[in-house]
């Protein structure tokens, strides 16, 4: 409790950049980029100005290794932390990532020369600046009423449920594929036994295509998602269809159990809620390092700060690789990670009053040039730091902007940690589709009845 809060108070009392910005859509493409954050770089020049969209590729095709083709995967390590210098960089890291090293032996972390991959496409600038003054939060205070999509709605948030959505409505093509992704656990203390879920997934956004639309006139729909598991033998054939609202509380989800041969719907399954067969270390609104409905939580812009986090962090994707070089019995292999210095936006969320949440308080840090959650510190209702998260952000070649899919979580209070949405060791990388025409690329896929047709055996 003392080490957390030290941490806390170090990240507290941390010096956050400047005032909110004003909402001028002149700014986008001058001083600040499309997406709104800062073109220049930081006074030491540790953070480099941004320079523009740079492909930061050569060569590349679907099947190949992402990080092979990138422009500066020749980087080598600025320096590492561990246990013994974290003190010297606290100023730089979550109270979840110092936690980590100074808690979990072996952890380190390897700074690499910061590289601002992030840029867009250009319909997508162009909504962007429509939305300043266009996009709408409803009178609930959480939903999103109205947006130019694909676009970030509010460029320049003037509170944490706009940067919320910036996050939540970041462009990643119309779908994200993934023929076999896997879900895993690391053992209990003491045991040797992980949980390793193989499954198919697909995440659909119907708000995603090329071009310009008003996000009023299409499916009311974040996202849809359907997963099929295929190992281990506990949970192979279970299947699951949800869609996430952009306007109402929860989510509409639909189960598939093969004992039963029947699909259930599950109205309370979202939120907090434990997944199925993950040993209650997985809830249904930490994928993506945050998920799902922002309706439980009062959301607050803290600032901007310098941040050493995640990012360009190709290993995580590394398809190729070997799982047991990659995911140790602790922690994601350091030579897998990467970090550099970042700005990122700092919002705080606390549970709103009269309603529940395994963890009442978070703090989420948002990528400045992609609005991508980066990492999150999770505290139970003691205050007590008890979760950690971290995405692994990479520029993305197949939308030309930057997303989040792979992320791990750690579980200080039981020593476990998750790892998911990657292709680490897979054999199979993810796609990211930004013209999709099959059947799963369409809102009727996502039914009761269809979950039923294409998972009963």
């Amino acid at each position: 409790m003392k080490r957390n809060a030290i941490a806390l108070a170090v990240f507290t009392f941390a010096a956050l950049s400047g005032p909110v910005q004003a909402a001028d859509p002149t700014r986008l493409g001058a001083d600040l980029t499309p997406t709104g954050a800062e073109k220049a770089g930081n006074a030491d020049g540790s953070i480099p100005a941004w320079s523009g969209n740079d492909v930061q590729h050569s060569g590349w095709s679907w099947g190949q290794l992402r990080g092979a083709h990138w422009k500066h995967k020749a980087d080598k390590p600025l320096y590492s932390i561990d246990a013994s210098s974290a003190d010297k960089y606290a100023s730089k890291l979550t109270p979840g990532q110092l936690a980590m090293l100074k808690q979990v032996k072996g952890y380190r972390m390897d700074v690499y020369p910061s590289r601002r991959s992030c840029g867009v496409p250009g319909f997508v600038a162009d909504n962007t600046r429509k939305n300043v003054g266009t996009a709408k939060v409803g009178a609930d205070g959480w939903s999103l009423k109205e947006a130019v999509v694909p676009g970030y709605p509010f460029p320049m948030p003037e509170n944490g449920t706009q940067a919320m959505w910036n996050a939540k409505m970041r462009y990643r093509g119309v779908g994200i594929d993934y023929k076999n992704t896997v879900t895993s656990v690391s053992p209990r203390k003491g045991g040797s036994e992980w949980i390793r879920a193989g499954q198919e997934f697909t995440a659909f956004m119907p708000w995603g295509a090329k071009g310009s639309q008003p996000l009023s006139k299409l499916p009311q729909v974040e996202y849809y998602a359907y997963f099929a598991y295929n190992s281990p033998t506990a949970l192979a054939g279970q299947a699951l269809a949800i869609g996430f609202p952009l306007d109402q509380p929860g989510s509409e989800t639909f189960y598939y159990f093969p004992g039963q041969r029947r699909v259930r719907r599950m109205p309370s399954y979202s939120y907090d809620s434990p997944q199925i067969g993950m040993e209650n270390q997985y809830t249904l609104d930490e994928p993506f390092v945050f998920n799902g409905t922002i309706d439980r939580f009062d959301w607050k812009l803290v600032g901007k700060k310098e941040m050493l986090v995640p990012y360009n962090a190709f290993g995580a994707y590394d398809f190729k690789g070997k799982w047991e070089d990659i995911a140790k019995a602790d922690y994601i292999d350091p030579a897998w990670r990467r970090y550099e210095l970042h700005r990122v936006w700092v919002v705080e969320a606390t549970v709103k009053q009269g309603m529940r949440h395994t963890a009442p308080k978070r703090t989420f840090y948002l990528d400045e040039d992609s609005w991508n959650l980066l990492a999150a510190d999770d505290y139970d209702a003691q205050g007590k730091l008890a979760k950690v998260r971290e995405g692994f952000l990479i520029p993305v070649y197949e939308t030309g902007t930057c997303d989040v899919s792979a992320f791990v979580q750690h579980n200080l209070t039981e020593g476990r940690y998750l790892f998911d949405m990657h292709a680490a060791g897979t054999g199979t990388d993810v796609r990211w589709v930004t013209e999709g025409t099959g059947a799963r690329f369409r809102s009727d896929f996502y039914t009761a009845d269809n979950l039923r047709a294409v998972s009963e055996r």
